[in-house]
């Protein structure tokens, strides 16, 4: 028989003791290994910041952020959707876009800065990543391709380009909101001797495409100047995109899911980059985006659309792309 001495029992506090102390240390074990399990979590998420809803894809890392002259460039045509082109292309993760117009290469006073202050306009950018700036003047302005030119011969150069006989009317209802009215009507205002196209008015020569292209072409091929349907890319934006995509030797990441429509205006917003904390940044064009036109008679719609025929046809023999304006 085995006789307990009360030296070998442990009192009945000691044992909850004991058991409290091991609960602590295996919760002390597992906080621990939370700790460590979230750090990695947030170092690896770090590194992903750029990525598309249905297109994951990691970025290449890099440090050397600093500001540069643009290697694109959007240099019109006004009124054509020239805002929704850089508002769209910022969704690419590779893209760094001037968020204003800066008309350095058409304005004196600007171009005589020089590049330096042109540079300082633009946002920071890794050598990975592709600067764009937009300046829709800068397409109808004679002297500013040989002042691009002279900055960069390799410069990429996107126009967009709408229906030349819509792009007047737009132009001229802008001026119209800005002169509170006391414009002519539209139909006086682009018209004289009652059926003759007024071709001095800056509204109509605007939408002459092809004779602002004859000025740029005397500096750069046409492989590199992209043409953008200002058309498509109201309604069907992520094809028209993919094409910019490649003419600027970016990864094909813009998708349809990047978009939907605003059902007020009939205007495609954006669904943009995944943020750290998985949330996406969506958004619309603000402000006068998708306005209505002022009513134009259907006789000079007529008279302006044959006016620009024979200039669109030049242009869509010159670009190899139909846009199929009226």
């Amino acid at each position: 028989m085995v006789y307990l001495t009360s030296a070998m029992v442990l009192p009945h506090k000691s044992l909850k003791g004991f058991a409290f102390i091991a609960v602590l240390l295996v919760l002390t074990i597992f906080f621990v290994y939370c700790m460590k399990w979230y750090t990695n979590t947030v170092k690896n998420t770090n590194k992903d910041l750029n990525l598309f809803e249905g297109n994951i894809t990691s970025t290449n890392y890099d440090t050397n952020f600093k500001k540069r002259l643009p290697n694109a460039i959007i240099i019109g045509s006004n009124k054509s959707g020239t805002r929704a082109l850089l508002v769209f292309l910022k969704i690419h993760p590779d893209v760094r876009a001037c968020p204003v117009e800066v008309h350095f290469f058409n304005q004196e006073e600007n171009y005589a800065r020089g590049l330096d202050w042109y540079r300082q306009r633009m946002p920071k950018s890794s050598a990975k990543q592709l600067t764009i700036e937009k300046t829709p003047a800068y397409f109808i302005t004679s002297n500013v391709p040989e002042r691009v030119f002279n900055m960069s011969k390799d410069v990429k150069l996107l126009v967009i380009v709408r229906d030349p006989t819509e792009r007047a009317i737009s132009e001229y209802t802008q001026l119209a909101l800005k002169h509170n009215s006391s414009l002519p009507p539209f139909e006086e205002y682009v018209v004289k001797n009652g059926n003759v196209i007024n071709d001095k008015r800056s509204v109509v020569k605007s939408g002459v495409y092809i004779r602002h292209l004859r000025h740029w072409m005397k500096f750069f091929p046409l492989s590199q100047i992209h043409f953008v349907s200002g058309e498509q890319l109201v309604q069907n934006p992520a094809p028209e995109l993919n094409l910019v995509e490649n003419f600027l030797n970016l990864r094909p990441m813009i998708t349809e899911k990047n978009f939907y429509i605003n059902k007020t205006k009939g205007f495609p917003c954006f669904i943009g980059k995944i943020g750290l904390h998985g949330k996406r940044k969506t958004g619309c064009l603000k402000g006068n985006k998708g306005r209505k036109h002022v009513q134009v008679r259907s006789d000079v719609r007529t008279l302006l659309q044959d006016y620009y025929r024979p200039f669109n046809n030049e242009l869509y023999s010159v670009v190899k792309r139909n846009f199929q304006w009226p």
